[in-house]
């Protein structure tokens, strides 16, 4: 696997439909890793401007994200700890919200575990069915997703945050760089 100046692996230029859409997911990853990285507690809760948005927000709720498509969503599984004792009710955005609350270890740790979780059940489905394989849990309108689906919605998901990361970190301690 060839990496980028900050240790990032840089998405094949060839390769099947899976191994491209793992590689682009996996360099979206490293990034989010990158720009959370050496990190103390106030540098992962900084905001920018008007923003509430912290980088140890969006390592939880990325965590969440993994969880949800790739267990919850694409397995069926049960919610795992800790989204399991979440009152979701009280607060739609307890993920952002109780981040603050987390050492900056707890949080990378729960990050890592959860993509660590959806590589394996990535892996999982791959080997039955492949890219095709069906989530077991519709969306709400009752059509179902494919594999290919919720990865290329989970690349965007960390395309889209890594660009808020760019900002968060850059005003943190200057860090810059895609």
């Amino acid at each position: 696997m060839e990496l980028d100046e900050q240790g990032r692996p840089i998405p094949p230029l060839s390769g099947d439909e899976a191994v491209t859409l793992l590689g682009f997911l996996d360099h979206q990853r490293a990034t989010l890793a990158w720009k959370c990285s050496g990190l103390d507690a106030a540098g992962l809760r900084s905001t920018v401007g008007a923003s509430t948005m912290t980088l140890g927000g969006l390592l939880k709720h990325l965590a969440f994200a993994e969880d949800w498509w790739f267990s919850r969503r694409l397995h069926g599984h049960a919610p795992a700890p800790p989204w399991n004792a979440v009152d979701w009710g009280a607060d739609v955005d307890w993920d952002w919200n109780s981040a603050a609350g987390d050492t900056p270890e707890q949080l990378l740790a729960l990050w890592q575990d959860s993509v660590a979780r959806s590589r394996s059940l990535t892996a999982e489905a791959l080997a039955d069915g492949g890219l095709e394989h069906p989530a077991r849990r519709p969306q709400s309108d009752g059509q179902v997703p494919s594999l290919r689906w919720i990865l290329c919605h989970v690349i965007e998901e960390y395309a889209r945050h890594n660009g808020h990361a760019d900002l968060l970190r850059e005003s943190v301690d200057g860090l810059t760089g895609s």
